[in-house]
């Protein structure tokens, strides 16, 4: 048995503002009746969201006639979780509406339930999605500033004919004087390395 997160469910449901962006049809009208029985405010959309409709807490999209273009924000990159209302499973439907980065799904024709499910499991899903890119996000930073410390390192060897231990020791000695981090400071000899030469003599003493 899989575990539930430790706040879960991890929103105030009734709190939430939904976007149903579907042509009007019985499917529609079911789950936005869904969604107004489970206490939320619905907007209901079509063919297009508006700009405001990006502070939503989910957009619940038709992915049989959905098309490019609809949201206002690229491709995969919705500010809030998304459910897709399937009713074709054409490959094709299916894969556009994992392209618009959808969290979960509902089976056409929408039933008296299921709805509820579907909001927990796509707002979980999301807030997954986003701890992983901002792990990756941190991750592509340190690499990034790592990379900065071995570059000014050899850049402080190159300028002051030095070996990779002192220019390393320099390094160092820099960043505690201008009180920086030792990225902060590597970024700052990139920047501007002849500045820096001038310390070779008396680090080194």
């Amino acid at each position: 048995m899989v575990a539930l997160p430790a706040q879960w469910p991890p929103v105030h449901l009734m709190n939430w503002h939904a976007v149903v962006l579907h042509p009007a049809h019985t499917v529609a009208d079911a789950v936005v009746a869904q969604l107004e029985r489970l206490g939320l405010t619905v907007s209901r959309r079509w063919p297009a969201l508006e700009p405001a409709d990006a502070e939503a807490d989910v957009v619940l999209f038709d992915a049989d006639m959905g098309h490019d273009g609809q949201f206002p924000w690229p491709a995969g990159q919705a500010p809030m979780p998304l459910v897709a209302l399937i009713g074709s499973e054409a490959p094709g439907r299916i894969g556009w509406a994992l392209t618009q980065g959808a969290d979960t799904h509902l089976l056409k024709p929408i039933h008296s339930s299921g709805v509820f499910s579907a909001l927990l499991i796509a707002s979980h899903a999301f807030e997954a999605k986003r701890r992983a890119e901002a792990e990756v996000r941190d991750l592509r930073e340190r690499l990034t500033r790592r990379q900065a410390v071995v570059r000014a390192t050899l850049l402080l060897m190159q300028i002051n004919g030095t070996s990779e231990p002192l220019a390393s020791r320099q390094l160092r000695s820099l960043a505690m004087e201008q009180r920086k981090t030792i990225e902060d400071m590597a970024e700052a000899i990139i920047a501007n390395p002849g500045r820096y030469g001038a310390e070779r003599r008396r680090l080194s003493q």
